[in-house]
């Protein structure tokens, strides 16, 4: 008869081999270099563009919009090279999605200058008349708060010194108020007198979509 005259061992020792299999084909895993692909041509967020990724979720910009390109014809045709697993290293947490009320944008890096983004967030049926996507022109009259970018840069592990966070952040804010920035006619017109010298949330979340899928196509040139 054995054990299996002995429900209760064999439902112990079923759930211990179980519980075995899922260690050794799950979790594992999880943590070998084979399953974490990381590319030295994709870099971390700078402080400016995590403040935009964290916008970006805020604003549940996730909900409309994926961040996967499928490895099938007509995706790549419509948006690009498809998604690479080393390109999602950094994301914390990923922001895939499953829904397309919106294109997808993991490819939206550099496709546009700054001002169209400037003039699509303050209006987007002024560029698309039929676009259902809200117009977010008020991020403009919101000052950028980095009170906390070097203690997220620290926590996510990003390999950015606080020196290198205050400079990117200064960086940044010299680019976009600067009389030579290529988009300084669209950003003043969308942007309230008062903060044009400072950052806004709206600088911030076109920085993040200006770094989607940028690093991808430095990737696939080196190819």
């Amino acid at each position: 008869m054995g054990i299996y005259s002995k429900p209760v061992v064999f439902a112990v020792l079923s759930a211990l081999v179980i519980l075995i299999g899922t260690i050794v084909t799950v979790f594992i895993p999880l943590f070998m270099p084979s399953t974490q692909p990381v590319s030295p041509l994709i870099k971390p967020y700078t402080a400016i563009e995590l403040e935009g990724r964290d916008l970006y979720i805020r604003e549940g910009c996730n909900n409309c919009h994926t961040q996967t390109v499928r490895p099938l014809r007509t995706e790549v045709l419509r948006y690009g090279e498809y998604s690479k697993p080393e390109e999602f290293a950094y994301d914390r947490p990923f922001l895939w999605g499953s829904r397309r009320t919106g294109p997808d944008l993991n490819r939206i890096g550099g496709k546009y200058p700054d001002s169209w983004h400037y003039r699509h967030m303050q209006s987007p049926q002024g560029m698309f008349e039929k676009s259902n996507m809200p117009p977010y022109g008020w991020l403009a009259e919101n000052p950028l708060d980095t009170r906390y970018s070097i203690k997220k840069i620290s926590v996510l592990g990003y390999g950015y010194s606080a020196a290198e966070v205050e400079q990117q952040i200064a960086d940044y804010k010299a680019k976009v108020t600067a009389a030579s920035y290529d988009s300084k006619e669209t950003r003043d017109q969308v942007t309230p007198e008062k903060l044009r010298n400072d950052l806004t949330e709206m600088d911030a979340m076109i920085a993040y979509l200006q770094k989607l899928g940028r690093d991808v196509k430095n990737l696939e040139a080196k190819k």
